[in-house]
């Protein structure tokens, strides 16, 4: 378990006036470092801790008190689902969204009858957890603030809040969500351009990998391309996120080739 509070843990009250504190919970540590930075994009959201197992749950929610649980169902030593009525057992009152590749209808019907806020099934693209944590920001200000005098009261609180924006084109085939957010991530914080060895190192895929994920964001234009030569060799094909300065130095005017529709997103085309 991992907590990221300083201070007492006194959940939504021990740090900045108005922020959703959210446990992560998800035994791949890699895909929960994913969703930490998904979370850490979404304004009031703030990650105060991450958990791999339902023990490991339990214990960071009663250390850390979170407004809100990501929950996997695919633990190592529980279902998901059964970690809530511990939960709720422990006296924690926090709000739980499913975030799970589990597509069964039991798991779903489960959920529901867990009182659960939502239900996420992975992978997913950043756009589909934000639109879900945004729809829960405000029925949670909804259920703060309510006032009931009468049943119009009452409809208003439980009234849905929009349903989330449709999600953009899916990822070409082999390709996964928290990968590409983790490539997306490198490539954001980047000081400069990147190779796709580069990339490799930083992110821990193989070059080919790496080099596959840099040339979907080139087509999809959400990333630049620039060449560098060298004495002898192909060029160098170097990535920067799009938006971020051009790099000083020869050939400078040469670089930000701009996406094409088209552009091949395949191994082994280009070196670098």
């Amino acid at each position: 378990m991992t907590s990221t509070r300083e201070g007492p843990a006194t959940g939504g009250q021990s740090g900045t006036a108005g922020a959703i504190d959210v446990l992560v919970v998800d035994d791949d540590f890699m895909v929960a470092r994913v969703h930490r930075a998904f979370v850490e994009r979404v304004a009031p959201f703030r990650v105060a801790g991450v958990a791999g197992t339902g023990e490991q749950a339990v214990a960071a929610a009663d250390e850390l008190r979170p407004d809100l649980v990501l929950l996997d169902l695919y633990l190592p030593d529980a279902f998901g689902l059964d970690v809530i009525p511990r939960l709720r057992a422990a006296g924690h009152d926090c709000d739980v969204m499913v975030v799970s590749a589990a597509r069964e209808a039991d798991a779903v019907r489960g959920a529901v009858r867990h009182g659960v806020v939502d239900y996420l099934l992975k992978p997913f693209e950043f756009d589909d957890l934000r639109a879900r944590l945004e729809r829960y920001a405000v029925r949670r200000g909804r259920l703060r603030d309510a006032v009931v005098r009468g049943q119009a009261d009452v409809d208003r609180v439980l009234a849905g809040a929009p349903a989330p924006a449709p999600p953009g084109p899916a990822l070409p085939k082999g390709m996964s969500a928290e990968t590409a957010a983790l490539v997306e991530r490198v490539l954001r914080d980047a000081d400069g351009s990147l190779s796709a060895s580069e990339c490799a190192a930083l992110t821990g895929l193989s070059r080919v990998s790496a080099r596959r994920y840099l040339e979907y964001f080139h087509t999809v234009g959400d990333a630049d391309v620039s060449l560098r030569y060298g004495a002898a060799g192909r060029p160098e094909r170097r990535y920067r996120f799009r938006g971020r300065p051009e790099e000083p130095g020869p050939g400078a005017a040469a670089r930000g080739t701009r996406a094409r529709a088209g552009a091949s997103c395949g191994p082994g085309t280009f070196e670098g």
